[in-house]
């Protein structure tokens, strides 16, 4: 679990793409902007986020991340993780930019405002729906779907760093949805979360039909 964010370094902030024509940035509160420019970026340029990668890795001190003034955090994997992951991002090509879309962003939303609350875990809703069902609620999916949810501190670049790294799962599955070429449309949404302080909730498709409203 992540508490807080890497120095502040000069950043190139890569534009947010709106598939929904005449939506405003006001739909989205500043860290969910942020977690989705910051997905952009390490998309289009992942050689600059792994740079971010190499400053965060001089808190480990084995499986424990250690920083003044900070609780000491206890990762799985410690900074192994980390090192995978900058290898990852130093041959990775960059990819285009995530459009965001409302109807997506919506059902990510639901999802944090019912775990949230609840301090629950995982992709399943208190109502037993999945991804694919609450995706469908708000519009049409094709091609490709995918869901990933982090847990922890309120900062954008802690909550993408965190699943680049992706910590314990071997799959590197969080990582994977991010730098998958067949994801274009993205939906991002988070809140408090009654264990782990808050969480981002974060939909990719390939494409994405908006439910217009009275269907």
């Amino acid at each position: 679990m992540w508490v807080r964010a890497i120095a502040a370094s000069a950043v190139l902030l890569t534009a947010i793409v709106w598939s929904n024509v005449g939506w405003t940035r006001d739909f989205l509160s500043k860290l969910e902007e942020g977690v989705a420019r910051e997905i952009n970026l390490a998309r289009t340029d992942p050689g600059q986020y792994a740079s971010f990668l190499e400053e965060w890795s001089q808190y480990y001190n084995d499986k424990e991340i250690e920083r003044a003034g900070q609780p000491t955090i206890i990762t799985q994997e410690g900074v192994s993780a980390v090192k995978e992951a900058i290898r990852y991002l130093r041959v990775a090509s960059s990819l285009p930019l995530l459009k965001i879309s409302i109807g997506m962003s919506l059902a990510a939303k639901d999802h944090v405002k019912e775990l949230g609350p609840a301090g629950k875990l995982g992709h399943k809703g208190l109502t037993s729906s999945w991804p694919t069902d609450r995706v469908s609620r708000y519009g049409k999916w094709k091609e490709a779907l995918g869901e990933a949810i982090y847990y922890g501190r309120d900062d954008a670049r802690e909550v993408v760093m965190a699943l680049i790294i992706d910590d314990g799962v071997p799959s590197r599955g969080h990582r994977h949805h991010i730098f998958d070429p067949a994801f274009r449309i993205v939906g991002v949404a988070c809140g408090p979360h009654a264990t782990y302080e808050s969480m981002c909730v974060i939909t990719f498709a390939g494409s994405y039909i908006e439910r217009t409203q009275g269907q």
